[in-house]
């Protein structure tokens, strides 16, 4: 039997769950989901170039899951793009902790975290 999945801790909230390419109607567009811990995982390695023990560390897991998600994350975004496929991030929050996210005004652009917990 399989060990139960950690809860991990996820600090982003994306501004948008779904991305398709232009000109495509959605009928006609095979999907990929990204899980919210592979977002994560992207954000903390791709957007905030920490290492992956680093990020490990912030997301309460191991470095060697932290490596499989992102690496997972990544393939998953690459074949998406690659195969004009739509990318679609999973909505569910049970499996995670959300900690917090950066809000920011759509007319200024000026940044501040909100801080709200999702998950259990």
């Amino acid at each position: 039997m399989a060990r139960p999945k950690k809860q991990r801790k996820i600090y982003c909230n994306p501004a948008a769950y779904y991305f398709k390419p232009r000109g495509v109607p959605m009928n006609k567009l095979d999907e990929i989901t990204i899980d919210h811990d592979e977002l994560e995982a992207l954000r903390l390695a791709d957007i905030l170039k920490k290492s992956h023990e680093e990020s490990a560390d912030k997301m309460k897991i191991s470095r060697a899951t932290f490596g499989r998600i992102l690496s997972r994350a990544r393939q998953k975004t690459a074949e998406g793009i690659l195969s004009g496929k739509a990318i679609r991030i999973n909505e569910r929050r049970e499996e995670y902790s959300i900690i917090s996210s950066m809000d920011y005004c759509k007319g200024c652009g000026r940044r501040w975290n909100s801080k709200f917990n999702s998950g259990g």
